[in-house]
């Protein structure tokens, strides 16, 4: 995956440079650790209501593509949830538009919601 993150050395210091693209890289590792997430349940949701054929296993596959707002996160050929730079998860209302109604967490929360369903839901009781 390619990272476009500009520095200017001439106004901005090298260190803080390389602090954004650490920064960068932070998230994105959290961005895949949430997509690991997201298809394992939505596989799992799959195989306990007996439609684990290998179709539908394929559509649940699930890709990272990344914007210059939002990092967006699909399931199969569908938008399904964008993640901003801060590292908030929301829903979408089109693809590339994101819908705020529809919040998630953060990528530090993503333990706390069930993914696999056709929108995630918050888990209640949950020890973290």
């Amino acid at each position: 995956m390619k990272y476009k993150i500009q520095c200017n050395i001439g106004k901005i210091k090298y260190l803080d440079c390389m602090a954004k693209i650490i920064e960068k890289l932070k998230i994105m590792d959290k961005i895949k650790q949430f997509a690991k997430l997201l298809e394992k349940q939505q596989i799992e949701r799959l195989h306990k209501d007996n439609l684990a054929c290998q179709c539908n296993i394929d559509n649940c596959k699930v890709s990272i593509k990344e914007g210059k707002k939002y990092t967006k996160v699909n399931v199969g050929h569908s938008g399904k949830y964008m993640v901003d730079s801060e590292g908030n998860i929301f829903g979408i209302k089109a693809y590339g538009v994101i819908h705020r109604g529809y919040y998630f967490g953060t990528l530090d929360t993503i333990h706390s919601y069930y993914w696999g369903e056709y929108k995630a839901y918050k888990l209640e009781n949950i020890n973290t």
